[in-house]
């Protein structure tokens, strides 16, 4: 089985300290206040604070989760607060990952579960300088490919390349990581990024971008998905649906209210520009509802062909039961 890494860390062995912590994961209880107090609710976000999670800020924010009696904190993700590993070991009740990690999770025996996706259509993208004159897959031949090698990057990537029936003994595959520094200097002609993040940093340098979107050659993935326990949806199934229906509120109205939306980003801290958080916003709307399902809502189809692909490409050994990875019944 491959290694997948994120940020410098592997997924594998998150999965593995997570499944440890699966055994001891803290119970759900009730709010040691009186009764009828808020609910505390952590939930992991996949990456530090920015517009790629402003649905939350709002339902935050305008109170959404308040009014389902709930009282979240949304705690910023990253290398050292893996979503996967903090929500199976209990420190928080909800996470937001990938929708491809909650099938690596469950093939290595942690029972997460999909609640709603964020992300209806991926924001993971192949790219390339618009001056190299590539559009499509069949112009990688000959050209250096910037590829994360055991990242879901190189799965995405790989899956396109099938698709599109390249062959990529062809291409001059270079190492990366997360530097744009080698695409920036033209030393490599394509990369994979996220198209609310990598894509804009380069516009950013004066590097305008073509996109090839991976659903184009039949490469469908989820992006940004909620996710929380079988125990909890057992335990407590209303929290689940308080929390979702607050969530998918919330990014309703980042979708309508974009301005507002950037406004409770910025509210979060740090160091944000906001010109930047304006760009990623307005690249991360049209990916909540490509189509005419609602926001939230997933696709049996979509989840089965996740599988199949980590499959193929050997990042799990075995199927996964798909129909226990995910579920709409809590959607509004």
């Amino acid at each position: 089985m491959r290694t997948i890494t994120t940020g410098g860390i592997t997924i594998a062995a998150v999965l593995l300290s997570a499944s440890l912590a699966v055994s001891c994961s803290k119970p759900i209880t009730e709010s040691k206040e009186a009764k009828g107090a808020a609910k505390e609710v952590p939930i992991r976000l996949m990456w530090l604070n920015q517009a790629q999670f402003a649905g939350f800020y709002f339902a935050d924010r305008a109170g959404y989760y308040k009014d389902e009696g709930l009282n979240v904190s949304l705690e910023p993700g990253g290398m050292d607060f893996p979503a996967v590993k903090m929500v199976a070991s209990g420190s928080d009740t909800f996470g937001v990952c990938g929708a491809e990690q909650i099938l690596l999770a469950r093939a290595h025996g942690i029972p997460v579960v999909a609640v709603a996706v964020i992300f209806r259509r991926s924001p993971f993208v192949l790219f390339a300088r618009k001056d190299s004159g590539i559009t499509k897959p069949a112009d990688f031949i000959g050209k250096k490919a910037g590829v994360k090698f055991g990242d879901s990057g190189e799965l995405v990537y790989r899956a396109v390349l099938k698709g599109a029936g390249v062959d990529s003994s062809k291409i001059e595959e270079v190492p990366v990581k997360f530097d744009l520094t080698p695409f920036l200097n033209k030393k490599i002609d394509v990369m994979t990024g996220y198209v609310i993040n990598e894509t804009i940093a380069c516009e950013e340098q004066g590097q305008p971008v073509n996109f090839i979107w991976p659903d184009e050659y039949g490469v469908k993935f989820y992006g940004d998905t909620l996710f929380t326990t079988e125990d909890t949806i057992k335990k407590d199934p209303q929290l689940v649906r308080s929390v979702v229906k607050a969530t998918v509120h919330g990014w309703q109205d980042a979708m309508e209210k974009p301005s507002q939306a950037i406004m409770y980003t910025l509210e979060t801290g740090g160091k944000l520009n906001e010109q930047h958080e304006i760009k990623m916003l307005k690249a991360a709307i049209p990916l909540l509802k490509p189509d005419k399902n609602p926001i939230g809502y997933m696709e049996p189809a979509v989840w089965q062909s996740m599988e199949q692909l980590l499959l193929k490409q050997g990042f799990i050994k075995k199927p996964v039961d798909v129909s226990q990875a995910f579920t709409n019944e809590f959607l509004p």
